[in-house]
Parts: C-alpha cells; sequence; structure tokens
C-alpha cells in the first residue's frame, strides 16, 4: 500500500498515511464539483467515500463533469463515480447512495468530513444545519461562469451568512469547476490527515475584466445559535 501512496507518504509519513485508512467522508453531489473530487480525494487514501447524489448523467454534463464520458448517459453519476475511485485504488472503500441528502440523512451513516458539491443554496442549508446538529465540520464550495467560493466551516453558520434561494447557477467554464474542487479538496485532506486548516474563513475567487485571478478572503462570525 505504501509504495502506491509513495509520494504522499514522502509528504508526511507512514503514520499519517495510515492514519487515513480510519477517516470516513460524504461528498453530496458528484457533479461537476464531485467527480472532481472524487479524482482529487478517491486516490488519497481515505479509507470510506460516500458519494451521494440522485442524479443521472445528461450529454450536457460530460464538459466539466469529468468523472463521465460519452456513452455514461443514463447511468447515476454517484455509481459512475464510486466505480471510478474504486478503479483507481483499491484501498478505498467507496460507496454509491443514489438518494437525496436527507434520504442519506436517514441512513445515519457516521462520517468525520461532509463536502458539499452540490449545485444549489438549499441543499448547502439542510448540510449546514445537519453539520451543526452532529457537530461535524463541511467544507463548502461553488461556482459560477470564471468565480468561485470554498470555505471550511466549523463555528460559523451557512444559513446565517447566506439568503437561502431557489436560485442556481447560470453559464460554468469548466476549469473553475475543477479548481474550486482542488481547494475543497486540499482542505479536506489536510484536516483529515491532522494538519492546519484556516477555518471558517470564506474565500472567493474570480478573474476579473483583464483576465487577472483575484483572491479575497472574508473571516465569518461565530453562529449565534
Amino acid at each position: 500500500m505504501m509504495h502506491y501512496f509513495h509520494r504522499q507518504v514522502q509528504l508526511w509519513g507512514e503514520e499519517t498515511q495510515k492514519s487515513l485508512q480510519s477517516k470516513r467522508i460524504a461528498i453530496i453531489g458528484s457533479g461537476g464539483l464531485g467527480s472532481s473530487l472524487a479524482f482529487a480525494l478517491g486516490s488519497s487514501g481515505i479509507g470510506e467515500i460516500h458519494m451521494v447524489d440522485f442524479d443521472e448523467v445528461s450529454l450536457h454534463n460530460i464538459h466539466r463533469q469529468i468523472a463521465f464520458k460519452m456513452g455514461d448517459e443514463g447511468k447515476y453519476k454517484a455509481e459512475v463515480c464510486a466505480t471510478l475511485i474504486k478503479e483507481r485504488c483499491p484501498y478505498v472503500e467507496a460507496n454509491a447512495h443514489v438518494c437525496n441528502f436527507d434520504e442519506f440523512v436517514q441512513k445515519n451513516i457516521e462520517v468525520d468530513l461532509i463536502i458539499d458539491a452540490t449545485d444549489n443554496l438549499p441543499s448547502r442549508g439542510a448540510i449546514n444545519m445537519y453539520a451543526k446538529s452532529k457537530g461535524l465540520p463541511w467544507v463548502y464550495g461553488s461556482v459560477e461562469a470564471f468565480n468561485g467560493q470554498v470555505c471550511f466551516f466549523e463555528e460559523a453558520s451557512f444559513n446565517e451568512l447566506f439568503k437561502i434561494t431557489q436560485k442556481t447557477p447560470a453559464g460554468i467554464a469548466a476549469p473553475i469547476v475543477m479548481h474550486i474542487a482542488s481547494l475543497q479538496a486540499n482542505l479536506a485532506l489536510r484536516y483529515l490527515a491532522g494538519l492546519s486548516v484556516k477555518k471558517d474563513t470564506l474565500y472567493y475567487l474570480f478573474f476579473n475584466g483583464e483576465g487577472e485571478l483575484v483572491t479575497q478572503k472574508f473571516a465569518l462570525p461565530k453562529s449565534q445559535i
């Protein structure tokens, strides 16, 4: 096993790598962010990964949802992502849950971290409320056009900071999806490996009119609940 994870072992040693085998995460959503997270975290050595999504692959998904290829149309996204993880890394238990988040919660599966890979505010609000009820941290990510946001939520509350509406993203460039998922994966992996993580800080990344990548960060207040 250590030969497979050789470059990560060089980074943090065998004990830390072995510790990841006891970690469990849930990735809520298996589309753009979720399929990129399946690649980024699926071969990292996390012991148990739960892919949660009720949707099927459509043709218009494929350009930005990198787990899928032509011919996958009609397949369940969560199942494709779980299979991909297992094919790339035999040391990770990947489970597909073809259901929505509320139905997944009813399964009472314990995890160490939840990663948001959804595409709407109500789902993120539900993740936040569940995480708060369980004392769990979660990693938020969203994308639209050439912009994205990332935050590791622990003491702050998404529901107190964002207006929960039915608004969904408009156009999306494929690379920003992979970029935001990569940042989410780095935060998740650092946390699970016991490394320091800046929590309750919202990172907003965008390209300005001149094509310059701009990153802003905002410290979020502790939840009042």
